[in-house]
């Protein structure tokens, strides 16, 4: 694509999550490997999690025409508001929408909202098959008649955090992986970033957290709360191996600067107890929560005291939102929670 006709030099920005949104987007969940011997409950807790979010705006979901009288069904009994929820006819492989789904940018001026479209590899071809995954992108767009801005560059959502006003966060654990694109160096890849999501400058942490399939994404690590501050998490244990990759990461927040100079504020959640499943560790995260309108999705792991403790720290941090505990001790074990599952649109 020319540059004159690449999103960024036609004015149009990744808004920041917190930015005002027309609806999170779904992909319902009906892959019994991504929840191995646990997929039961899955789909009761997506339904849950449909209700709180469809209490504060719009809810879209990604869902094969022959599972949507079920998941509508589910939908009903959490009491969503069905009114503000609607089920489009695109199948998917899995159900992480945060990473197949469209990456919305916006254009201030004429008020556009356009869908950026990259390649999904199911996180270095570890998950096959992720074809219909990869057709999420541009159903979306011809199904809202948005204009669609193609690259083939791998990409998932879930490896990148924006502050809406020119820092894109990520992890070179992740964009720099040889699974994702090899052919491209750093600077390359944070051209596309520059070109297409309108950023100016990204910044890099190093590794993500123990048990992460997806090679260090960073919503699983550090999210910005505000446009100079990061919320991060720390492992005090220092027999845990989290403990010496995260410390890695504060350091490096701590190095970083603003565009004017300064500091970045950086707030600390503790992270969770460590726990798994069938003897494999799963890469729990506090990190992992939603900002919606009016408020915040937080990922609770039955640990009372923690799940409280972070309660109260973001509610801090989002003053003005409702803090939602969200139970997801057994979405986890498909190795993510409330933001991978979900993409935001913006208004």
């Amino acid at each position: 694509m020319a540059a004159a006709k690449m999103p960024t030099a036609l004015g149009f920005r990744m808004p920041a999550e917190w930015e005002s949104q027309v609806a999170v987007w779904l992909s319902w969940p009906h892959n019994l490997k991504t929840w191995p011997g646990q997929f039961r409950p899955i789909p009761k807790v997506f339904a849950g999690i449909v209700a709180q979010i469809s209490r504060f705006e719009e809810v879209r979901i990604n869902c094969a025409v022959k599972l949507q009288p079920r998941a509508k069904r589910l939908c009903e009994l959490a009491a969503a508001d069905m009114t503000r929820v609607t089920f489009y006819n695109h199948p998917t492989n899995d159900a992480w929408c945060r990473d197949h789904g469209p990456i919305f940018v916006k254009n201030d001026k004429t008020g556009e909202v356009a869908v950026t479209d990259w390649v999904h590899n199911a996180w270095g071809g570890k998950y096959p098959p992720y074809d219909l995954d990869n057709k999420i992108p541009p159903s979306i767009a011809k199904k809202l008649g948005l204009r669609r801005f193609e690259n083939d560059m791998i990409l998932e959502g879930g490896s990148i955090d924006v502050n809406g006003d020119g820092l894109l966060l990520t992890s070179e654990q992740c964009l720099l992986n040889k699974n994702r694109n090899p052919h491209l160096t750093r600077e390359q890849i944070e051209q596309n970033l520059k070109d297409y999501l309108g950023v100016k400058q990204v910044l890099w942490v190093g590794e993500g957290i123990v048990g992460d399939d997806t090679d260090g994404h960073i919503d699983d690590i550090t999210r910005f709360y505000k446009a100079d501050g990061f919320v991060t998490v720390v492992e005090k244990n220092k027999r845990d191996p989290n403990h010496k990759l995260l410390e890695d990461v504060l350091e490096r927040l701590k190095a970083m600067r603003t565009p004017s100079g300064k500091k970045f504020d950086i707030v600390t959640l503790p992270m969770p107890k460590p726990f798994g499943f069938q003897g494999q560790q799963v890469p729990a995260s506090y990190a992992n929560f939603l900002i919606i309108n009016g408020a915040v999705l937080v990922p609770q792991f039955r640990q009372k005291k923690l799940d409280a403790e972070v309660c109260e720290i973001l509610g801090d941090c989002f003053k003005g939102r409702e803090i939602v505990p969200i139970d997801c001790y057994e979405l986890i074990w498909g190795l993510g929670t409330l933001h991978c599952i979900s993409q935001q649109q913006p208004a």
